[in-house]
């Protein structure tokens, strides 16, 4: 680490409207916070500006030596904003940088970021202009409105971070952004958590975990399994639970949903699993994915980008079509298959320790905001 990189400061804004207690309510805590518990190990100190209220500071115990920016007065919104955009950034003293940590919510870290005089870093995991695109189509008034907040945050960053090489792309032809300004800095995972085990797989256990919409086309998975010999586990919560568990009793399908869980809960699913699937119409950087396929479990997901980028067809996983008979068919070919599972669990493990790694991911960090500080 440089000299200018010690003692730099990362204040990162959340997405608009959550907070620790979201990502605790969900499941994602323990996987957000890892990132920036390992760059505090670095000297790098961490703030972060949260929408909830004051019992955010009751995690002070789960985050040491990071600080805690949260609407504790139980402010109107407009006044919260306007905090943390204009009296807050005044405590941020010395070098460091403004983050956010998806584009909702990006404009207000901007504002911040240009009061206390500091870089920003406009980081996300996904476009939110693409899932509006897939929901209402390109030319609605929702994508349209969220292209031009996009444009806007993008042109005015200092540096631009996605996940895949995908989503650089598309925002360099469609916001014609300079390739200097665009980072890729890839989801991460902890291999060290995330590992394969000595335990015996369920051979007809298949595992899906995912947000419940539309766009992840679990109808679609649920259609694909109907007359097969299987059962499946359904982790994760959204609008259409109770319309998926009605499909599930109509069809008798033998399927659990266990609704949103525990992060540190999930390789124990992930190592009883004989198949994760992931049967989604549009995705980014799926970090579910990168789990599964880190702890050696064989996957199928759908060719689309996002996913296709981290499937390499037949030694990874397997890609398939996003209909219901593609997707069965992929599952059959998987569980007749032993040995083509065996050979993608171990090349998926390799494959994500050398490319997904959290000491992988943390350097690449540490580099960034290196280069900044020199700037």
């Amino acid at each position: 680490m440089n000299r200018s990189t010690a003692r730099s400061h990362i204040v990162l804004f959340f997405t608009q409207d959550l907070s620790l207690a979201t990502w605790d309510t969900v499941g994602m805590f323990e996987r957000e916070v890892a990132l920036y518990k390992r760059l505090q190990e670095k000297n790098i100190r961490v703030s972060f500006v949260t929408y909830g209220d004051a019992g955010e500071l009751s995690y002070t115990h789960r985050l040491p030596g990071i600080s805690i920016y949260c609407n504790k007065w139980s402010l109107p919104e407009w006044f919260y904003k306007r905090l943390i955009t204009h009296v807050f950034p005044f405590f941020w003293r010395g070098p460091g940088v403004v983050k956010s940590n998806q584009l909702l919510g990006a404009d207000i870290a901007l504002q911040a970021s240009r009061r206390c005089g500091k870089k920003f870093i406009a980081r996300c995991g996904y476009l939110p202009s693409n899932i509006l695109a897939w929901r209402h189509g390109e030319q609605s008034i929702e994508c349209q409105k969220t292209q031009a907040l996009e444009a806007a945050i993008f042109r005015e960053a200092d540096c631009i971070v996605v996940t895949a090489s995908s989503m650089q792309e598309t925002i360099q032809e469609r916001y014609g952004i300079p390739d200097s300004k665009v980072r890729v800095i890839p989801n991460y995972v902890d291999v060290q958590y995330f590992q394969p085990t000595n335990n015996s797989r369920d051979p007809h256990l298949l595992c899906y975990v995912g947000r419940l919409e539309k766009e992840k086309n679990v109808r679609g998975l649920l259609d694909a399994i109907s007359g097969l010999k299987v059962e499946l586990v359904v982790i994760g919560g959204g609008s259409l639970k109770e319309e998926l568990m009605a499909t599930v009793k109509e069809k008798q399908l033998s399927v659990k949903f266990l609704g949103n869980i525990a992060h540190g809960k999930l390789p124990r699913y992930f190592n009883r699993s004989a198949l994760f699937i992931l049967p989604s119409f549009v995705e980014h950087h799926p970090k579910t994915l990168l789990e599964a396929m880190a702890s050696g479990l064989p996957v199928i997901g759908t060719n689309v980008p996002g996913i296709k980028d981290l499937i390499n067809h037949g030694e990874t996983g397997i890609l398939c079509g996003t209909s219901p008979g593609e997707i069965r068919a992929a599952i059959k070919e998987v569980l007749t298959n032993g040995d083509l599972q065996t050979s993608m669990g171990k090349n998926a493990r390799r494959f994500i320790e050398e490319h997904f790694s959290l000491e992988r991911i943390v350097a690449m960090e540490l580099r960034l905001l290196d280069e900044l500080m020199q700037e």
